[in-house]
């Protein structure tokens, strides 16, 4: 038991919500490695950002917000934001001395000895107090099961694997998914491809107007709801829709983002739906039942990488982490920052906060007395 470290808190994940947390710790008079220690499994600063598609500059990107104390300022739009955030990233880890450690893989997390957590990795067992979980979605892509999905002779790839538009020119591609990164793909890849075809289980739903801090605030408290019951998270934009703006308009008018039902079944060479699918006039192929296809891109989201707390059986029956605040309800050493409402960036840096000013409750309960 001699090679287990001691600290109060591990933070898991050094992505815009573990930062957070460990800025605040440090706030609060943590210090790093004597008193928090944060763990992160990526090779560099950057969290899950470092991974996006070069195509995606900064100029691109939807509601960044800048980290506690530290503003991002001057980035050039044109640049990749895998690259600026990244810089950025760096400088804020070096500014607030946070000593990331990295690349650590956090494999589970058990319940230790005199009511500690131990903290399974691949560089040694931590022993905490308190636990803060910021380990985002980017690590579990969500594939969908269709029939026939092994016999395509093409590629499939995920969002979480997007290399670019300039990879499908001349290719049939089918992009599935009714999200953000969904219609960022087809009309980054509609003038490179063939042909682009969009599917997706529901309707796209666009919101026109602007996205104002009374909205805001009532999507994530739908959001919050379903975490308070202990179901699987949504995104805020699932619930708020996509924002109608010019790109979107053109891509509308000139039929990129022309929807089509979810289909029935894959096949060697492209998809298929049922007799009983309703199908739009535009854009029918072969009778609108089959669409041929040499790619087929899921833009289908994700899911939270919580694999690694299973141990502790924070799961409810309803599939989820029952959180209020950012508090495992099951567990109150657990904080789970960037879960569900706190998802979006502004979300995880007040999440972050709030996390740590819970575990300061819990680690001096003679101070929340008083």
């Amino acid at each position: 038991m001699n090679d287990i470290r001691e600290v109060e808190v591990v933070v898991i994940g050094a992505g815009q919500a573990g930062l957070s947390s460990a800025y605040h710790l440090r706030r609060t008079g943590f210090e790093p490695d004597r008193d928090f220690a944060v763990l992160d499994h990526s090779p560099g600063p950057g969290g899950a950002w470092q991974f996006r598609w070069p195509s995606l500059t900064y100029g691109k990107v939807h509601g960044m917000h800048a980290l506690p104390g530290m503003e991002l300022t001057d980035a050039d739009p044109a640049r990749p934001s895998s690259e600026v955030i990244a810089a950025y990233f760096d400088r804020y880890e070096r500014t607030f001395g946070l000593r990331v450690r990295r690349p650590v893989d956090v494999r589970a997390v058990r319940e230790g000895a005199a009511g500690r957590l131990l903290v399974e990795t691949s560089d040694g067992t931590w022993s905490a107090r308190a636990l803060i979980n910021a380990t985002g979605t980017w690590d579990r892509p969500f594939w969908p099961r269709y029939p026939g999905q092994e016999t395509f002779l093409g590629l499939q790839l995920h969002t979480a694997q997007y290399p670019g538009p300039e990879a499908f020119a001349g290719q049939r591609v089918v992009v599935v998914g009714g999200g953000a990164s969904g219609t960022q793909h087809l009309l980054e890849i509609a003038p490179y491809a063939a042909s682009t075809t969009w599917v997706t289980r529901r309707p796209p739903v666009f919101r026109e107007g602007p996205f104002d801090e009374e909205a805001g605030r009532a999507a994530v408290a739908l959001v919050e709801e379903r975490v308070r019951q202990g179901l699987p998270p949504r995104s805020v934009v699932s619930v708020t829709g996509l924002p109608l703006n010019d790109a979107i308009r053109r891509g509308l008018a000139d039929g990129v983002l022309d929807r089509r039902p979810m289909f029935d079944r894959i096949t060697p060479d492209g998809v298929e739906w049922g007799r009983g699918s309703p199908l739009p006039e535009r854009g029918r192929e072969r009778g609108g039942r089959q669409v041929a296809a040499d790619v087929i891109l899921w833009a289908t989201g994700f899911r939270p990488a919580v694999d690694h707390l299973a141990p502790l059986r924070l799961r409810e029956p309803g599939g989820g982490i029952r959180v209020e605040g950012t508090r495992a309800v099951a567990d109150p050493r657990v904080h789970l920052v960037g879960y569900g409402p706190s998802a979006s960036t502004i979300g995880a840096n007040r999440a972050g906060r709030a996390a740590v000013r819970d575990i300061g409750r819990l680690l001096t309960p003679e101070q929340a007395a008083a």
